[in-house]
């Protein structure tokens, strides 16, 4: 079923507290403003995990104090992973409906729904976790809890753009909670501007975006009120880890990592490390992969709702030092973010299809689409960085390992699965499947757009016509040796060169398709990364 953007119908006024902004609301029940007869408030908290620095969550807590009923949260876990046979004709990895929860992400996802477990629970805020037994069945699991546990009167959600959140609210809760006549508002915690307010359409990129941003940037840019507990006695249900766990039949191949610990508390942590120690060079250094603590790493936490980016502008704002650095944090913080939302939210059901991509884009990789490849890699081969290419094994290696790929590599690594797949339609697949299973801010808009951006051209323009590519931005490794030393990235991921090594003499002795490549790597270099 497909979703559509209707008009948006924000709050009344009159529901609203002098501190939030009618923008940052829409109405999805047609009920509009009339509550009816029940028993609490229910935040259906989904996207923006975080008992701190939440307008959805503030918002709701006021509307229990103003019809003197206690606020209750609810939270979906992710059902398991099912196919709809949709691809069943097509050589592809799954997407990410099909793709199984890594032990990875839910690690993560559960220790900072545990930790807003606990946060809560001491301003006696309940968390009931709901179990849906399918996708297809998580937005009448919720209304189960909120029309019968909870007898609500009122609804408040979160908000996202990602196309599975998008279907459990707005087409399968929303119809519920119509017949009800419940009403059922939905807030943009996530975003700075919300993403119905910058701007009524997808924009082209970045430059048509920010003056808009920009306009009312500082309107938006508001600090929060404290988060009243409350005052009403409720029961507060058990945080059963385990039955969670279970419940999401977790892909344990792919292990956690230690550096990034969930929630918001070792979130701001890991702010104000970058703050101290990265902020001042961020607009000079952040595209050197080889550079340390330069970049603030705090994707994870943003993606998983644990930490709003409107806290970390604050945070920089107030902190008054450091002006180029800042400027380029916000830019990628906010403008780049936030055009990511707008370009899911404009087109939610075709944001990961080459269907999405601008017209010359589209026409240009249909054309070069069974152009000759010089290299053809398997699944397997790019998921154990076992390619010719020490630095896109390099690069590989560290999302494996660490669950976090540097910002300038992605682009390079998505464009070469570009060049090495036999159809872009291949191409997009695999370097979706690769960043969602194994990107601890994978599985978000900036992940789509980001390979989008990579491989269909999504925010960019054409570019000087290539085989393969088309128009489509080209990258190389002599382009990358310019930048930063390919020497020293490749090297602090063991195994990358030695498996380019291996790759080359394995191609010398085969007789498939692929190029044949000299054996010594000077000469090697100058044949396979032109």
């Amino acid at each position: 079923m497909s979703i559509n953007n209707k008009p948006v119908k924000h709050a009344a006024d009159s529901l609203l507290p002098d501190w939030m902004l009618a923008n940052r609301t829409r109405v999805l029940t047609s009920e509009g403003t009339e509550p009816k007869e029940g028993q609490s408030v229910v935040y259906w908290m989904q996207r923006d995990v975080r008992s701190v620095d939440n307008w959805a969550l503030l918002w709701a807590r006021d509307l229990a104090m103003q019809h003197d009923v206690p606020l209750h949260v609810v939270y979906a876990l992710p059902p398991p992973a099912s196919s709809d046979g949709s691809d069943n004709d097509r050589d592809l990895p799954p997407a990410l409906i099909q793709l199984p929860m890594t032990k990875r992400h839910g690690d993560f996802l559960l220790g900072g729904l545990e930790c807003v477990y606990k946060e809560l629970k001491e301003m006696k805020i309940p968390l009931y976790v709901c179990l849906p037994d399918s996708h297809e069945k998580v937005g009448e699991t919720v209304c189960e809890a909120i029309q019968h546990k909870y007898k609500a009167k009122i609804v408040v959600s979160d908000f996202s753009p990602i196309r599975e959140y998008r279907q459990w609210m707005e087409l399968q809760a929303v119809p519920i909670l119509e017949e009800a006549k419940v009403p059922f508002y939905q807030v943009d915690a996530h975003n700075i501007v919300p993403v119905w307010t910058a701007t009524d359409k997808r924009q082209v990129g970045a430059r048509t975006l920010r003056p808009r941003i920009h306009k009312v940037y500082n309107d938006y840019l508001q600090d929060y009120p404290d988060l009243k507990g409350n005052s009403h006695s409720v029961d507060q249900p058990k945080f059963d880890r385990v039955e969670y766990e279970s419940f999401l039949q977790m892909d344990e191949s792919v292990e956690s990592v230690d550096w990034a610990q969930p929630g918001t508390e070792a979130g701001m942590k890991q702010f104000e490390f970058f703050s101290k120690n990265g902020l001042k060079i961020f607009h000079e250094q952040r595209n050197d992969p080889v550079q340390k603590h330069v970049c603030s790493d705090m994707s994870p936490w943003i993606n998983h709702g644990h930490i709003s980016f409107q806290r970390l502008a604050l945070n920089v704002k107030a902190l008054n030092k450091h002006a180029n650095g800042t400027a380029a944090f916000i830019e990628e913080g906010v403008i780049r973010r936030e055009l990511s939302d707008n370009m899911l939210y404009y087109s939610p059901n075709d944001y990961d299809s080459l269907e999405t991509a601008a017209g010359w884009a589209r026409e240009s990789l249909q054309l070069h689409a069974s152009d000759e490849r010089e290299f053809v890699y398997s699944l397997s081969e790019l998921e154990e960085g076992r390619t010719h290419d020490d630095l896109w094994n390099a690069a590989q290696l560290q999302m494996v390992r660490d669950g976090k790929m540097h910002g300038f590599m992605r682009m390079y690594w998505a464009k070469k699965i570009l060049e090495w797949s036999e159809s872009p339609v291949g191409a997009l697949r695999t370097a979706q499947y690769l960043n969602d299973k194994y990107e601890l801010d994978g599985r978000d808009p900036n992940g789509f757009v980001g390979v989008g951006w990579s491989i269909m051209g999504i925010h960019d323009q054409g570019w000087k016509e290539r085989e393969v590519f088309g128009k489509i931005r080209y990258m190389n490794y002599n382009g990358c040796k310019r930048k930063f030393k390919v020497e020293e990235y490749v090297a602090q991921y063991k195994g990358a060169a030695e498996n380019a090594a291996n790759a080359v003499e394995e191609t010398n002795g085969s007789s498939n398709k692929r190029k044949s490549l000299p054996s010594s790597s000077n000469s090697k270099q100058k044949t396979a990364r032109k």
